[in-house]
């Protein structure tokens, strides 16, 4: 461990739950390992193993834990817009909500925004530079389209931190009716998904759903989740009823050519299984706490937290590469799921694992803390300015994960809420809406 490391894991104050710190990582890892098992390439495209071997299904019901990030994120979100709220109490005379929600904006979205954009940058030149080559086919085509749909997730995230003032204004109202009133909603598209047949009604769980699982955070934070074992066995069994007798499929991941899928959009089964994960891991609080007491784990943790969405983001890029190199070499990828196929898992991974390393090492300086914003007045136009920009982020970096890099010269669109999107209008929207972040949370005196 370095020096750096060492020096910031001995400053931890006694009173950070290093706990969350922990959840934050482990469920970044094991969506990076999954992507890495799950990942079915052969020389035509990319399929996925829980289709080619059905009976691995239920793995997806530990191995799918964006739910716990996500309950991770309202937790650490929640604690940091409230201090931010004392901060500039202390500071700043007749401080509001309002005043404050630009810095929390820019707080929040320095340490994901930085490195993504990055990460769009570098790959939208390649993707130029491969299309005007004359290239893009075969694997190097896959790779172009594939390369950016983890960005979901950052997207999803946005949303999440857009919408922390409001919702934890109705969690400090209603506590748990908040959570209520989100799960309510969820269970009502269903049913006029499944029951009723309404049209594009399920996209609102996208909404419903992840904002409940972030509404338990709150919950965490105010430490008002008190019976983890009921919350994780009433989620468990409403996950098995609704996927045994409901029109849920048991896959908790999209799976190719579903008609129904529990994650794009997420259904209420998904927000089932989110429920008895936040309450399984709550169950695991007290001993994990124990052992993060011990400083060569607290500083392993400290360390991986400080490169864990650079990680993310590169991991599928590590993955490719791997299989290109493959390819490359004239080395035969066997068939998915055969005994070749297994034998080969552990190198594949820790050739990936040692690749997502190296490019850790060259692009980890853009997911280091900038620094903060001085506490400066803001005009009235602050707090618009900042909801513009961190929509404009959200809509371009989701549709970035959906249009892919791939035809960046023919044009080619996705379309993103019925309005068809661009790689190059996706990028724009994803770097005017951060700038207007930066410059709406640093205020008029900012330099």
């Amino acid at each position: 461990m370095g020096s750096p490391v060492r020096e910031l894991a001995g400053a931890t104050p006694a009173t950070r739950d290093r706990y969350a710190d922990l959840l934050r990582v482990a469920s970044l890892a094991a969506v990076v390992l999954g992507h890495w098992l799950m990942a079915a390439v052969t020389p035509d495209g990319v399929g996925n193993l829980l289709a080619v071997v059905p009976a691995l299904q239920p793995l997806t019901w530990l191995l799918q834990v964006m739910p716990v990030f996500f309950f991770v994120g309202g937790f650490s979100h929640a604690l940091s817009y409230r201090s931010l709220l004392r901060k500039h109490a202390r500071t700043a005379s007749g401080a509001t909500a309002d005043s404050v929600y630009p810095a929390f904006l820019r707080a929040r979205l320095q340490r994901l925004l930085r490195p993504t954009t990055v990460f769009v940058l570098v790959w939208g030149a390649a993707a130029l530079l491969v299309q005007l080559l004359g290239g893009g086919g075969g694997l190097t085509g896959v790779t172009l389209r594939m390369v950016t749909q983890p960005l979901w997730f950052i997207g999803i995230y946005l949303a999440m931190v857009a919408f922390t003032p409001p919702l934890l204004r109705l969690h400090e109202r209603y506590g748990w009716g908040a959570f209520a009133g989100l799960a309510g909603a969820a269970v009502a598209v269903d049913v006029l998904r499944f029951a009723a047949g309404v049209p594009y009604v399920e996209f609102l769980n996208f909404a419903f759903v992840w904002l409940a699982v972030h509404q338990l955070g709150f919950l965490r934070a105010d430490g008002r989740i008190r019976r983890p074992a009921l919350l994780a066995g009433a989620g468990l069994v409403t996950a098995v009823a609704l996927v045994a007798f409901g029109p849920y499929p048991l896959s908790m991941v999209g799976m190719p050519g579903e008609k129904v899928s529990n994650m794009a959009p997420p259904t209420l089964a998904l927000l089932a299984h989110g429920l008895w994960l936040v309450g399984a891991v709550e169950l695991l609080r007290a001993p994990a706490a124990r052992l993060l007491e011990r400083p060569r784990v607290w500083r392993t943790v400290v360390a991986a937290n400080g490169v864990a969405m650079t990680a993310f983001l590169w991991h599928l890029t590590a993955m490719f590469g791997v299989y290109g190199a493959q390819l490359a070499l004239d080395v035969p990828l066997p068939a998915p799921a055969s005994a070749a196929w297994w034998a080969g898992v552990p190198l594949r991974i820790a050739c990936a694992a040692v690749l997502t390393a190296a490019l850790v090492a060259a692009f980890r300086t853009f997911e280091r803390p900038a620094p903060a914003a001085p506490a400066a007045p803001r005009t009235p136009a602050a707090g618009p300015l900042a909801g513009l920009g961190v929509t404009l982020c959200l809509l371009g970096v989701l549709g970035l994960s959906m249009v892919g890099l791939g035809g960046l010269l023919e044009g080619r669109t996705a379309l993103l809420i019925a309005v068809p999107v661009s790689a190059p209008a996706a990028l724009a929207m994803t770097l005017g809406g951060w700038l207007l972040v930066e410059r709406a949370g640093r205020g008029r005196g900012a330099r």
